[in-house]
């Protein structure tokens, strides 16, 4: 299938089709396991001659399965470029430590995934670099933050773990106006639920470990780009320059996990989203829960700005409980519903955030994120939603 028509295709037959193998005619995508590929003097002379992607050159530099890989998130996130990298957490460094230098500022929004706002707050601090935490669902703060030396602005499509919706246009027009780039983690949303590069965003970030690979088996990360402000070889330039150097590639065997699993991520998350809104609804009017946060639900603070932007609102909610003990006691007495770290996976996963993604950010600061001790996290599987609100009710019911 050509690039222009594979380009037009509805998202579920985007993620579905990946192009036959031409050695092979596979269609199921090669998994090339090799640290290393053999030279030629022609194959030597290429890369001394510059070139880089074109050739196998070493597993850290890149691997066939790898660059799959990126070709699918490109054709998913409407991206021009993609790097991928071991980690979501990777693929914000590389692309942090690939656009920052010394004295540069960054406005990011206060809630973000803890492992991104300590490396903000700690560790670019060693480095000269400086970020002002703001709500970027207010433009004004956002605004108001703005420095001559910011360079970033940084943002959640739906923020972990208080669903937290920021309208994007705002940004995209206040960032470029200043020659600011803008930065989207989408992991909490994927790409079937909002591919942010479409609203005028220059880079993406995704946990591809998340809803992407869906399986809870693999983990990864991709940075996605479509920007005018910066070259068009930019993710090529920090894989070498930035991504090479702190060895954070994608594995070759991850990389072929995550294909698979991008070619059931639409049917995946229609499910999960539908469930999400079924829990939000039910938790809403449950008398043991204190609040929820669902970007579906009228009572979301975003919630018009979360209909705006997405053709559904996500397979992620969080409800409150009264306090650390109760939330710790309503997860361990669920049967069907895992207590576990992660999310995205096709079982429904629960946690605490105050205390298990949130643990190393003070608590001063988890109340400015709005983290109550008594949040209870959920990322919906594929479980029947009916069977899920019984496993709830039964372990609500002994508070």
């Amino acid at each position: 299938m050509k690039s222009n028509k594979r380009a037009n295709l509805r998202f579920d037959s985007k993620a579905v089709y990946i192009p036959h193998d031409p050695a092979t005619h596979s269609i199921s995508p090669p998994l090339v396991m090799s640290s290393s590929f053999q030279y030629d003097a022609d194959i030597y002379q290429r890369v001394v001659d510059g070139e880089r992607k074109d050739v196998n050159i070493y597993g850290r530099c890149g691997n066939p399965t790898e660059y799959q890989f990126e070709e699918q998130m490109m054709v998913i996130e409407g991206a021009d470029a993609c790097l991928a990298t071991a980690s979501g957490m990777a693929a914000i460094s590389v692309t942090l430590f690939g656009l920052l230098k010394s004295g540069d500022h960054i406005v990011c929004d206060w809630t973000t995934y803890s492992s991104t706002h300590e490396l903000l707050d700690h560790r670019l601090t060693d480095y000269n670099i400086e970020t002002t935490f703001v709500d970027t669902a207010n433009p004004d703060s956002v605004r108001a933050a703005i420095k001559p030396n910011t360079k970033i602005i940084y943002f959640e499509a739906i923020a972990n773990p208080n669903m937290k919706v920021a309208a994007i246009p705002p940004l995209v027009e206040m960032a470029h106006e200043k020659n600011i780039i803008l930065i989207c983690d989408n992991t909490f949303a994927s790409p079937y639920v909002v591919r942010p590069l479409e609203w005028g965003v220059d880079i993406v970030v995704e946990s591809a470990t998340k809803f992407i690979g869906g399986h809870s088996d693999a983990i990864g990360g991709a940075i996605c780009m479509k920007s005018e402000l910066l070259p068009d070889d930019f993710l090529e330039q920090i894989r070498w320059s930035t991504m090479v150097k702190l060895g954070a590639p994608l594995s070759p065997f991850n990389a072929w996990l995550l294909l698979r699993g991008i070619q059931t991520l639409g049917v995946r998350l229609e499910r999960q989203c539908k469930t999400a809104a079924v829990l939000a609804k039910h938790f809403e009017s449950h008398e043991a829960v204190n609040r929820v946060w669902y970007p579906g639900l009228e009572s979301h603070p975003q919630h018009d700005i979360a209909t705006a932007q997405m053709p559904s609102y996500g397979g992620m909610l969080t409800f409150e409980v009264d306090d650390a003990d109760a939330a710790l006691a309503v997860l361990d007495n669920l049967e069907l519903s895992s207590f576990a770290a992660s999310l995205g996976g096709v079982r429904t996963t629960t946690q605490i955030p105050a205390s298990m993604a949130f643990l190393d950010v003070p608590e001063e600061q988890r109340r400015e994120m709005n983290i109550a001790d008594g949040m209870i996290r959920v990322s919906c599987g594929l479980e029947n939603a009916e069977d899920l609100i019984q496993d709830f009710d039964a372990a609500l019911a002994l508070l």
